[in-house]
């Protein structure tokens, strides 16, 4: 790891170390009782004992999978429309105004017609992290897509490119760093959602434990699966930052 590498994971660590330091100062100095904020030793240990747990290991698979499923989804329509949005005036009209209604609209509104329409199992909570995370990584694919170069698109013509190739092989890569941040906000949406879906209606996931927890006034199971999910977008999200940088280690800033 280079150096640069090295001050980057420290100044990332170091709001995390702060903030675990105000937790444990807020119960040191009896500003918050240790029943309703427990020590953060105490959840963290909570924790290693419920990774070891069977049921809890199931919990966090439903969770992820439901996040994948959902994301994955998201980010084959999101791409798909927004390219197609960018190079092809009729689909841009047509797209444009349901973006515009949709978009700003809270999406958990619509749980309650997903539930009715899909049911109480995987499929209504996939289908709202969908719905969720489209939008960020759609405007983000247009903006990209939208901002290529056209003489990049003449000179792949002009190199003797067939004009169906030119989509895949220059406005695509062209837009890939633009999809990819689309893509690291969606991921972000994506495990607010799924926590959020599971909480109002489950029987298993991250969400549905903490609601569990706090039914029978559990502080320390409370906090456990608000870790993990943070962790589990934690380790994701530098997953997919390491993806965005080996794929765009062409460019000249990644």
């Amino acid at each position: 790891m280079t150096m640069r590498g090295i001050s980057e994971l420290v100044l990332g660590l170091l709001p995390i170390v702060l903030v675990l330091l105000l937790w444990q100062a807020l119960i040191s100095f009896g500003c918050a009782p240790a029943t309703l904020l427990p020590p953060p030793g105490q959840v963290f240990a909570r924790m290693g004992e419920q990774l070891l747990d069977t049921s809890f290991q199931q919990d966090i698979a439903a969770t992820l999978f439901r996040l994948f499923a959902g994301f994955a989804i998201a980010v084959v329509l999101g791409v798909a429309i927004g390219i197609a949005a960018a190079v092809s005036p009729p689909v841009n009209a047509a797209v444009r105004p349901l973006v515009r209604v949709l978009a700003p609209l809270p999406k958990v509104a619509l749980y309650p017609a997903f539930l009715l329409l899909l049911g109480f199992g995987h499929e209504s909570k996939i289908t709202l992290v969908t719905a969720d995370a489209l939008f960020p990584i759609l405007l983000s694919t247009y903006y990209g897509a939208s901002i290529v170069e056209q003489k990049l698109v003449w000179s792949a013509l002009a190199a003797g490119t067939p004009p169906r190739e030119v989509l895949w092989k220059v406005v695509l890569p062209a837009a890939m760093p633009s999809i990819l941040t689309g893509c690291r906000i969606g991921l972000v949406i994506s495990c607010i959602v799924v926590f959020l879906a599971e909480m109002i209606t489950s029987t298993d996931g991250l969400g549905h434990v903490l609601v569990a927890a706090a039914r029978q006034f559990q502080a320390v199971d409370m906090f456990v699966p608000l870790i993990t999910i943070s962790a589990l977008g934690l380790i994701l999200n530098g997953l997919l930052g390491a993806l965005r940088s080996y794929l765009l280690r062409g460019f000249p800033e990644v």
